[in-house]
């Protein structure tokens, strides 16, 4: 078991993806993703493995929730600078978490 402060060293944000590309270097089929995190964060890296439940267009303009508080982590030629964060399908591939309702860029999950 965590402590609740454990958690709360996590920086989890709403942010919007603004470009997608295909990210052929990566080991399993993944984009690079540019994600907008408002004027506090700004704009941030991200490789992530979406590509069996996401085309590139589902993506663009969707808002997402990233963990902005990692080290950049290197995958291949890139460095991925945040962590976007989603559950597994009964196929263990990625399925992306969103509020329901909208939400200002920069959010914080609490």
């Amino acid at each position: 078991m965590i402590k609740f402060e454990d958690f709360m060293k996590v920086d989890i944000r709403v942010g919007r993806v603004i470009n997608v590309e295909n990210f052929p270097e990566a080991r399993k089929p993944s984009y690079k993703l540019i994600v907008d995190f408002g004027n506090e964060i700004g704009e941030k890296k991200s490789i992530a493995q979406l590509v069996a439940n996401y085309s590139k267009e589902d993506l663009i303009n969707r808002i997402i929730l990233a963990v902005v508080n990692f080290p950049p982590r290197q995958i291949g030629p890139s460095k991925s600078e945040v962590l976007i964060v989603g559950v597994p399908d009964d196929k263990g591939d990625c399925i992306l978490i969103k509020p329901d309702n909208s939400v200002p860029l920069g959010g914080k999950l609490y």
